[in-house]
């Protein structure tokens, strides 16, 4: 599998920071029973007047800049959202359009909910080893504003969820380990009878299912990239998992028998943004120059549908 080398990492959020206290003012809830139940501390949502296509193409402008290419060698771009602003264009056509992208350059999104930035790398990866593409580059994004579809009167949901944007900036590479395993089942979709008409425009989770199917299938998946990589947990540096829940992070350590110090976490500020969400913990981790030559990083995702993935990236 040809590999892929991460040439620069960017984030973007909103201005509106949102704490566990601002939320208990409207929802009964406390700082207390969030925290403890899912390890989040803050997030932010999109303010009056700010939209997801604005945090996209922050978070991809960013990635350029520390990438410090121009906007002319992108070959590609794709953008995994699930709630992008219109149901056409694109979100992906909306970054285009902000950062002049070439006319050479394809721009569509793709739609995996919390998989998607997995997913969007993997597209983006095989689109560049196709051969067919202009640029040398790709610019692959997560991005949400999932405040808009989060009812605010439901504890079990608008305390789970933040708006942000992560991009990665990526090239082809023979000299960058790269592994991927995807995967999906269809029976956690909630479907009306008859396709009958529906003002279903909220979030809603079974937490329970969710933390069962993601105990059981985050470790496997995991293991699945090392298998396929021949390596070990011993061999990886950081695992980067969506970051729904501290709980299931803490439990697919303990599964998977790792040191808590290979596990990244950042829902404590940004809670789950769903596509985004790996996206901006590898910026964080860039940031604070954690990133170094040589770093194993595997990356696994799992959301509704139900999908998950995983990666082996090497930097």
């Amino acid at each position: 599998m040809t590999g892929i080398e991460i040439v620069g990492t960017g984030r973007c959020v909103p201005s509106r920071l949102v704490t566990n206290d601002d939320l208990s003012r409207f929802v009964e809830t406390s700082d207390e029973w969030i925290r403890t139940r899912t390890g989040i501390a803050q997030r932010y949502f999109c303010a009056e007047g700010e939209s997801n296509a604005q945090l996209a193409a922050g978070a991809a402008r960013a990635a350029l800049e520390r990438a410090g290419i121009s906007a002319e060698k992108i070959g590609l771009c794709v953008a995994a959202t699930f709630t992008a602003d219109h149901a056409m264009p694109s979100l992906a056509c909306e970054v285009h359009e902000a950062l002049s992208l070439p006319e050479s350059a394809p721009a569509f999104d793709v739609n995996a909910a919390c998989t998607g930035f997995i997913t969007a790398l993997e597209t983006a990866r095989s689109l560049l080893a196709g051969g067919s593409l202009k640029g040398t580059y790709a610019l692959v994004i997560g991005s949400e504003a999932i405040s808009r579809v989060l009812d605010m009167t439901d504890r079990n949901t608008c305390v789970l969820f933040g708006d942000g944007a992560g991009a990665a900036v990526i090239r082809l590479s023979d000299n960058h380990a790269y592994h991927c395993v995807m995967g999906a089942r269809g029976d956690a979709s909630l479907l009306h009878a008859g396709g009958a008409g529906c003002d279903e425009r909220f979030v809603h989770m079974e937490g329970k299912a969710v933390f069962r199917f993601a105990s059981e299938t985050v470790p496997k998946c995991v293991m699945q990239v090392l298998d396929s990589a021949g390596l070990t947990m011993e061999d990886i540096d950081y695992v980067v998992c969506h970051q729904a829940n501290g709980r299931i992070i803490d439990h697919v350590m303990k599964k998977l028998n790792a040191p808590a110090e290979k596990f990244y976490k950042n829902m404590q500020s940004y809670a789950n943004t769903s596509a985004a969400s790996i996206a901006i913990a590898l910026d964080e981790m860039n940031e604070k120059g954690l990133l170094k030559p040589g770093t194993r990083i595997v990356c696994v995702g799992f959301g509704a549908g139900l999908t998950w993935g995983g990666t082996l990236l090497t930097f």
